[in-house]
Order: structure tokens, then sequence, then C-alpha cells
């Protein structure tokens, strides 16, 4: 999807399956100029992906906006800037919605059930 960040369009891919949202260093660089103004200190170093061993080199805060028919939805995720990923665009995984109170995994009352009813 593409959604407005700083007056600009950008793409960003929501991903249900990530842990935490990420952006690559040089997608910011080419696009943020101020990155290193930005840039805030990150608990986390290392994280993983099926493409390997990915660093973190900070976090940073961006507004973002998705626009749509009726309203705009404005969300300020926080995002671990990775110095090694090749991602063209913003990462939106599931802690944004922790953060805004979402459950999306039914943690407390989770039923699974077979096509059949109780």
């Amino acid at each position: 999807m593409t959604v407005c960040i700083e007056n600009a369009q950008h793409p960003l891919i929501i991903d249900s399956g990530a842990h935490c949202s990420i952006v690559a260093r040089n997608y910011l660089d080419n696009h943020f100029p101020n990155l290193e103004n930005q840039l805030l200190p990150s608990k986390a170093n290392n994280f993983k992906s099926t493409s390997g061993k990915m660093t973190s080199i900070g976090t940073i805060i961006k507004e973002i906006i998705m626009l749509h028919r009726k309203c705009k939805i404005r969300l300020n995720p926080e995002f671990f800037v990775l110095d090694d990923s090749h991602i063209q665009g913003f990462l939106l995984g599931t802690d944004y919605q922790r953060m805004y109170g979402v459950d999306i995994y039914n943690s407390k009352n989770r039923h699974i059930t077979n096509g059949t009813k109780k």
C-alpha cells in the first residue's frame, strides 16, 4: 500500500508475521536526508530473517497517514532502522497493533475449530 510520510508517498508493507516494524537504512538515506538527527538508540541490535542476520543502527518514529475514502488514519509507529536490509519502503509489523491495544491473535480466549460447531 502507499502511505503519506512527511508530505510524500512511500510504500508500506503490513506484515502480520513480523514481530516489529522495520525500514532499511539505504531507503531512509535516499528519502530522508536528516536521518542522523532523527535516529534514536535501539535496545535490540540483532534481528534474524529468512535471508539471514540483520543489524539495527537505531529506531526512528515516523507519522504515517493512510488515506481512506472517508478519513485519514494516522499512526506513529517506531521503526527499527536496519543497516543491511534491502526493503524498499517501510514494513509495519505487529508491534504497532499491540501499541494501540489490538490483539490480532485472540490470545486471551483462543478457540480453534475444524469446521464443526461446539
